[in-house]
């Protein structure tokens, strides 16, 4: 399966947009494993994943040519 990743703020730093080739991979929380194992620094930070522009509240399948944003938190006023 075929999915994009965008980064914002800090993240953007060390995770480029990029499209990823995964396997036995099918939901967030699977993903969220698999990208703190490859981005090390992710997994001392707290952050959202969105999944195709929504926000991921709770552990959501992945489907191929998804794309996933990893943001870092953020607030608005």
């Amino acid at each position: 399966m075929e999915i994009e990743i965008i980064s914002f703020g800090k993240i953007s730093e060390f995770i480029k947009p990029q499209k990823l080739e995964i396997s036995g991979i099918t939901h967030t929380d699977d993903l969220k494993v698999y990208l703190e194992s490859s981005f090390p620094k992710l997994s001392g930070m707290k952050y959202k994943l969105a999944l195709n522009k929504q926000i991921v509240q709770q552990n959501c399948e992945i489907a191929n040519h998804d794309t996933v944003a990893i943001m870092p938190p953020f607030s608005g006023g």
